[in-house]
């Protein structure tokens, strides 16, 4: 089993395994991961699956992967990964707000965050300090796990912080206009389960129609398609 709990050897590389759906963007990460004489990049990914069936074959020292992946989402492949190697160290990497993905890709098991517009020096920084036994998170982020535990201590908790990561991930799908049968196709779900997933999104938010739940998902979705 790999030891990520020491710093970085300068006498040795550590393999980074990308996760990545749009070809520029897993071009572009993979650069600037190889433009670091510690790490390199040994191998690529445009799926979960394709994730999943790389960390098996390669068995990377850190996976490096993005948050929105068609059909299975991230933080579903982040579970499945911790759950097959506790061990394998894992950073997130989204375009998505992290005050709200973050924490759930925190809870999910991920070591680091990091948004996709800070840049590639930021991203091999947290690879870097995540590989030394640290973690990559922003203050933003350990502000709001203050707060979500302040929260808790006190009975209160952010209506969206209650939905499962399943819930949130449809409730954004309908923030971006999707159909109930359009989001089972896009989840490989039946309509049936996306119906049943509604329900307890309407349940625990207090909606009372689908309409009402559109009008409520398309106002939390923000300018950078995070809810």
């Amino acid at each position: 089993m790999n030891d990520y709990n020491h710093a970085p050897d300068i006498h040795k590389y550590y393999r980074i395994l990308v996760i990545e759906d749009h070809p520029l963007m897993r071009e572009a990460i993979s650069r600037w991961i190889d433009s670091d004489p510690n790490l390199k990049v040994c191998g690529q990914a445009n799926s979960a699956a394709a994730g999943m069936e790389a960390v098996v074959r390669l068995k990377p020292d850190l996976v490096l992967s993005d948050i929105s992946l068609d059909g299975r989402s991230g933080l579903e492949l982040l579970k499945d990964l911790k759950a097959m190697n506790p061990d394998l160290p894992v950073v997130m990497h989204s375009m998505h707000n992290e005050s709200v993905y973050a924490m759930r890709a925190m809870r999910a098991g991920a070591r680091g965050y990091v948004m996709k517009k800070a840049g590639g020096t930021e991203v091999v920084n947290a690879i870097k300090e995540v590989l030394a036994g640290g973690s990559a998170f922003s203050r933003v982020v350990s502000n709001q796990v203050i707060d979500e535990l302040a929260g808790r201590a006190r009975g209160h908790q952010s209506p969206i912080a209650i939905l499962t990561d399943r819930e949130f991930e449809i409730l954004e799908l309908y923030g971006h206009g999707k159909t109930s049968g359009e989001i089972a196709q896009q989840l490989n779900v039946s309509p049936k389960t996306v119906g049943a997933h509604r329900y307890n999104i309407c349940r625990k938010l207090e909606i009372h129609s689908t309409s009402e739940l559109i009008c409520y998902a398309a106002n939390c979705v923000s300018h950078d398609g995070a809810i």
